[in-house]
């Protein structure tokens, strides 16, 4: 009557149980280093939110930590320090730059070390 197929279709439970793994692996990575990235987010925003301040070229390197400071406060970072920015000052140009490492466990004794390096420079008007 039916005879045997021709092509077998479909995966066999060990391709399966290799593709679930595999799927397990990126979400286990999208868990563990996505809110490194949305920290960052907030700290690049709130350095950008600098430029808008128009009395920045005035104001002493403490305010400058000082506002900075409020601002991961507000939003909640805690992985980076105002130990870890650089302040700037030549010819009329402000330099702000915020430069980091996050390292995160990953699996194991296997850990992520992720760096960022962001600045934002403002000129006299």
């Amino acid at each position: 009557m039916g005879g045997t197929p021709r092509h077998q279709r479909g995966l066999t439970f060990i391709s399966f149980a290799l593709l679930m793994a595999v799927a397990g692996f990126f979400l286990l990575l999208l868990f563990r280093i996505g809110p490194v990235y949305l920290n960052h987010y907030k700290v690049r925003s709130s350095l950008e939110s600098l430029k808008s301040d128009r009395e920045l070229l005035e104001k002493t390197r403490e305010d400058i930590l000082k506002t900075l400071e409020k601002r991961w406060d507000i939003n909640m970072v805690d992985t980076v320090t105002t130990k870890d920015v650089r302040i700037i000052r030549s010819d009329g140009i402000l330099r702000v730059q915020v430069a980091y490492e996050v390292a995160r466990p990953i699996m194991g004794n296997v850990d992520a070390l992720i760096r960022f390096d962001d600045q934002i420079e403002v000129e006299r008007r």
